[in-house]
């Protein structure tokens, strides 16, 4: 499976969005990463409905909507609507995660589910084909800049181990203090698409950030 680059706007300079997508477009990026936070599943608030439509009018790349609230059946149709290609919710969020992702998947859109770190890959056992991918938190989320959790490697390899095991050949995505550093690592243990905010839009040239992230994790796939 090829190998994925998915820039977090939560990172982004929020007065210059259109430069944000620009520079991911002009670095490779396979889509980008929209981070909607509602200040009680987690302890932040960051965009909503009308912002991730205005980064659609812009962007070429698809938008991977990473819905980050309680009750997320609530906000599929409308995010839907703005322009996402692929809508993630938390097992964590939802009573009926699996009714959910039936509902994301008839909208026509791809279904993550995702997994905050204390979560284990035990809560995708009812849920293998019902989903698109499968998100794997490296950090505690709600914020961005924060430190990776290297505890989490085992839990990418499990899911990696079980995707492989099951004949699903689908995206383990990781999000979550992504940089150069630990790239590597995250790909050698399976993951194949990788969200990545501060080492992006922190970076003096977010382009060549982007390409540099892919070519860590192409160097360790190939080992």
């Amino acid at each position: 499976m090829s190998l994925q680059v998915r820039p977090s706007l939560l990172a982004a300079d929020f007065a210059d969005l259109g430069a944000a997508v620009a520079a991911a477009e002009r670095g490779g990026a396979d889509s980008l990463h929209c981070d909607v936070m509602d200040g009680h599943f987690v302890p932040n608030i960051s965009y909503g409905v009308p912002i991730v439509a205005a980064v659609k009018a812009r962007a070429r790349l698809p938008l991977d909507v990473h819905l980050m609230v309680t009750e997320p059946e609530r906000w599929v149709l409308p995010f839907h609507e703005a322009g996402a290609a692929a809508i993630t919710i938390h097992v964590e969020a939802t009573r009926h995660p699996q009714r959910v992702l039936a509902e994301i998947r008839k909208l026509g859109c791809r279904a993550g589910i995702a997994l905050n770190p204390a979560t284990g890959p035990e809560a995708l056992d009812y849920l293998w084909g019902e989903f698109d991918e499968v998100l794997l938190m490296t950090v505690n989320p709600g914020f961005g800049g924060q430190k990776f959790l290297p505890a989490v490697l085992s839990k990418v390899a499990a899911v990696s181990a079980a995707t492989h095991a099951r004949g699903f050949a689908v995206p383990i995505v990781v999000d979550g203090g992504v940089s150069e550093a630990n790239i590597a690592a995250t790909a050698g243990a399976g993951a194949t698409a990788f969200v990545a905010g501060s080492s992006v839009y922190g970076a003096p040239d977010p382009a060549a950030a982007i390409r540099s992230l892919r070519a860590a994790a192409q160097g360790a796939q190939a080992l």
